[in-house]
């Protein structure tokens, strides 16, 4: 319009009459007309530059808007890009955050084929250039020859004369570097710069949507995780599934390749694996840390996160072979902390190269926290439960030597007070002995031998004079008894071997107590066996009316369900009990 309304300023009467003059006015106007043409045509490229960057963002627009996975998204833009630029190849470097490279992630023609294994270092070749520097370049001609360009043979790069680069910058931040060449020698104009920018500028505008949708899932998983977490552990009162359920649901949630437990013993000061989801035996098996060594160690001497981007090449880790042939690469160590005190330690390795974001390690260290407390109230209410059985078990054990104690005010035949609670110490003791080995142990079981083991020698060495020597021994097979048959056993050891030692060996100087125990066919038999004094002819154990033999008879038949027999042939005196074994 602007053309239109200067030739119309300039338009004059004409004079008719004058053939020159008319003559001269239709050379000006044809000279107007051939103008206005020019301007035509200029604003009708203008139109067509307009109208195709426009195209190609609604095309890019559609390709970020559609696309579901990135690669796609990128692949399509690359070749948008190589159309509307009307160039021969395009190529697209985004940031790899890992490693802190540019990486080639979208390519037009062969060059496909060397996506994600071309990569640059920022400031490296043209492409880091720009990356870096944050503006784009235009390299009209020989292109390779340029003094930041860096060859890559595989790509035949010498084929391709011009190069145009431009930044992808979203929100001030650099998301990669967008270039496309010719084969052919190219002045790239301020237009096709503009457009390519215009291109870059959708195309990081799109990443950076995709950073933030990645940002915000990874947000709303952590967030669905710690809830999880939370409601599964605070829920559950065994220790081992509070920590087995934590490794799981961690390592599934975060994406993590291994997820480890390790908790502090603090007696012997160094850290034990006590729940991991990894497959491998031998990384089950690790040995245990000390406070400071290896990278958990140090989290846990230090009482901080210590993130490590590859433990196969860190220093300071001690199994980089295991972390090679599990395929671990970088790896995160929280520590678990209960009222400011450090009680272990949650490990995170991923089997790619892995950046741990804030978020990332927030996340982490709620995931910890929670999981500390979820120990802490498992191990208090395993106390608390240990404690109700603890009292359990001693009312009934309090009833049991009060039912001995009565029998023995029925029974007892003795002179003087100090040998009565001398026998009633002898047999709590006994008693005592099954829950010295409960509490050792930390089983609901208790070793037979062991037991036997045990009354042998404190009722050797609290009966046998001095000068006497008495030998013993326990053979045969081992069988894990409950609480309220070992004790009963325990009660009958503990008075055959008493009787023994005061009744068998009073005229001898040395003697032998042998103890066997067998375990066949669901029955458990108790061979009690000594070389003293043999027992009268007529003896018979059903009949005895000792205190001794009355405990064993209503032991034996009562708690044990089993049978008692004791016979004297041969130089020795044999008492054999036999009850069934528990299921």
């Amino acid at each position: 319009m602007r053309y239109l309304r200067s030739w119309k300023r300039r338009r004059a009467p004409l004079n008719i009459d004058d053939p020159n003059a008319l003559k001269l006015a239709l050379q000006q106007r044809e000279l107007e007309l051939q103008e206005a043409r020019r301007t035509i045509h200029i604003l009708e490229h203008r139109l067509a530059d307009r109208e195709a960057e426009v195209e190609a963002l609604r095309r890019i627009s559609e390709a970020a808007g559609s696309a579901l996975a990135s690669e796609s998204m990128l692949q399509s833009i690359a070749e948008i890009a190589t159309r509307i630029t009307e160039t021969d190849i395009c190529h697209i470097f985004l940031y790899d955050e890992t490693r802190a490279e540019l990486v080639l992630r979208a390519a037009t023609g062969d060059d496909a084929r060397f996506v994600n294994q071309i990569r640059l270092q920022p400031g490296e070749g043209i492409v880091g250039w720009v990356a870096q520097e944050r503006k784009p370049i235009a390299i009209p001609r020989e292109a390779y020859r340029h003094p930041r360009f860096k060859l890559y043979p595989d790509l035949r790069e010498e084929e391709y004369e011009s190069m145009l680069a431009v930044p992808l910058l979203a929100r001030n931040e650099v998301f990669g570097v967008i270039s496309v060449r010719t084969r052919a020698p190219k002045e790239y104009q301020q237009d096709e710069i503009r457009l390519l920018s215009g291109i870059a500028s959708h195309l990081a505008g799109a990443l950076n949507q995709l950073s933030r949708i990645e940002q915000l899932e990874r947000t709303a998983t952590q967030a669905a995780t710690l809830s999880e977490i939370s409601r599964t552990l605070t829920g559950n009162l065994y220790l081992e599934e509070v920590l087995q359920l934590l490794v799981h649901m961690t390592a599934r949630t975060m994406g993590y390749k291994i997820v480890t437990v390790m908790l502090l013993d603090e007696e012997r000061g160094v850290l034990e694996v006590k729940a991991t989801q990894a497959e491998s035996e031998e990384y089950r098996k690790k040995p245990p840390l000390r406070i400071g060594e290896s990278i958990a160690g140090r989290a846990v001497a230090e009482d901080r996160i210590v993130v490590v981007p590859d433990v196969r090449a860190h220093p300071d880790y001690r199994f980089p072979d295991l972390a090679q042939r599990e395929g671990l690469h970088s790896m995160v160590c929280v520590p678990m902390r209960v009222r400011e005190k450090v009680i272990g330690v949650l490990n995170c390795y991923t089997d790619r190269p892995h950046l741990f974001s804030d978020e990332e390690l927030r996340a982490l260290e709620a995931v910890a926290s929670q999981a500390a407390l979820a120990i802490d109230h498992a191990k208090l209410m395993v106390r608390s439960a240990i404690l109700q059985e603890m009292h359990h078990r001693v009312k009934n054990n309090l009833q049991q030597i009060a039912s001995l104690m009565r029998l023995q005010m029925h029974y007892s035949r003795y002179k003087t007070i100090e040998e009565v609670i001398h026998d009633s110490l002898s047999r709590i003791l006994a008693i005592a002995q099954v829950h010295e080995l409960l509490s050792r142990e930390d089983l609901d079981m208790v070793s037979l031998r062991k037991i036997a083991s045990g009354i042998l020698h404190n009722t050797k060495q609290a009966l046998t004079p001095p000068g006497k020597q008495i030998h013993s021994r326990v053979e045969g097979d081992d069988v894990l008894l409950p609480l309220q048959q070992a004790t009963a056993v325990a009660l009958i050891l503990n008075e055959l071997i008493q009787n023994a030692i005061e009744h068998g060996f009073r005229g001898q100087e040395s003697g032998q107590i042998g103890v066997q125990v067998q375990d066949s066919d669901g029955q458990v038999t108790l061979i009690v066996s000594n070389d003293g004094a043999p027992l009268p002819p007529d003896f018979d154990p059903s009949k005895s009316n000792t205190l001794g033999l009355k405990i064993i008879d209503n032991l034996t038949r009562g708690t044990l369900r089993g049978r008692f027999t004791m016979v004297s042939g041969e130089g020795q005196t044999t008492a054999t009990l036999s009850f069934p074994r528990p299921s």
